[in-house]
């Protein structure tokens, strides 16, 4: 018997994205430690603040590699339906830690502003400059990945790298306020540290709440239900199609169909008309996995 292709290209996305979770991992690791360090020794509390955030995003990625890994299994004895929720479940785990992390962040900022301390170096915005090119560039390879897969996971991981860049503009913008001011503008570092704890938790949210609809089997928005009914209802001996019930899994879908025939049919015709019924479902769309159908007497 032949390999499913359906099965082999899911596979196939999922380990593609599990590799650039671990590029995004390396780059974290090497933009945490120079924005950590230039911040102790520039006197830069917002660019520490944005290099815990980075080592935050290296744990991220990390979750996500094992989300994405665990996803591309395929299904056995006891998950017949594969492993694909590990793949919305790795990125609810990283959208709460951003949040986590951007109430400990807030609160520290908060503390840096009724604390004395120096005004930063100006050699903090080259790091900060070399951080927003090099996060933006990571962000579009990994989102156009994430959108050619359709992979809560690997858009979650894109938009940590966005907002890492958006991060780290408040950032250039606090210390260059903070430098320009003078001694009088010194806390343009921690309100650009608490700008940036604000930019972390709204972007946590907004990854959260469709990772949430994910892990709750919410009915997929967009074209491929009309596709899934347009297809059935084309099937020779299909007089109505009603109750089309979409799931996403990873990024697999599973279709539940009921469709009516003429009630004086064989077993053996309806059943026929059944496997041609799913047979077309499946060629609209290569992400479809399985296909259950419903056979009943139309009217």
């Amino acid at each position: 018997m032949s390999a499913d292709p359906t099965a082999t290209r899911t596979e196939h996305d999922l380990r593609s994205g599990a590799r650039i979770a671990l590029v995004g991992m390396g780059a974290n690791v090497v933009l945490a430690t120079a924005k950590i360090t230039a911040g102790a020794l520039g006197h830069s509390y917002v660019l520490i603040a944005d290099g815990i955030e980075s080592a935050l995003d290296i744990a991220g990625s990390a979750i996500i590699w094992g989300g994405l890994r665990i996803a591309a299994r395929p299904a056995d004895e006891t998950h017949p339906y594969g492993h694909g929720k590990a793949e919305p479940l790795a990125a609810i785990v990283v959208s709460l830690g951003v949040l986590a992390a951007a109430l400990v962040l807030a609160i520290q900022s908060v503390r840096e502003l009724f604390q004395p301390h120096e005004r930063p170096h100006p050699f903090t915005l080259v790091v900060l400059v070399v951080v927003v090119l090099v996060k933006e560039l990571l962000f579009r390879v990994v989102i156009r990945l994430g959108e050619k897969v359709e992979s809560t996971a690997v858009q979650t991981d894109a938009w940590h790298h966005r907002t890492d860049a958006f991060t780290s503009i408040a950032a250039f913008i606090g210390i260059s306020i903070a430098l320009i001011g003078g001694p009088d503008w010194r806390n343009a570092d921690a309100y650009a540290a608490l700008f940036a704890c604000a930019l972390i938790a709204w972007n946590g949210w907004r990854l959260l709440y469709p990772a949430l609809h994910e892990i709750m089997d919410t009915a997929p928005q967009g074209k491929i239900v009309d596709a899934i009914c347009a297809a059935a209802s084309g099937v020779p001996g299909v007089i109505d199609v009603e109750k089309c019930l979409v799931r996403k899994m990873g990024l697999s879908f599973y279709v539940d169909l009921h469709v009516g025939v003429e009630e004086t049919i064989s077993v053996r015709a309806g059943h026929k008309i059944a496997h041609e019924v799913k047979d077309a479902i499946r060629r609209t769309d290569e992400r479809i996995a399985d296909v259950l159908v419903h056979i009943e007497p139309s009217g």
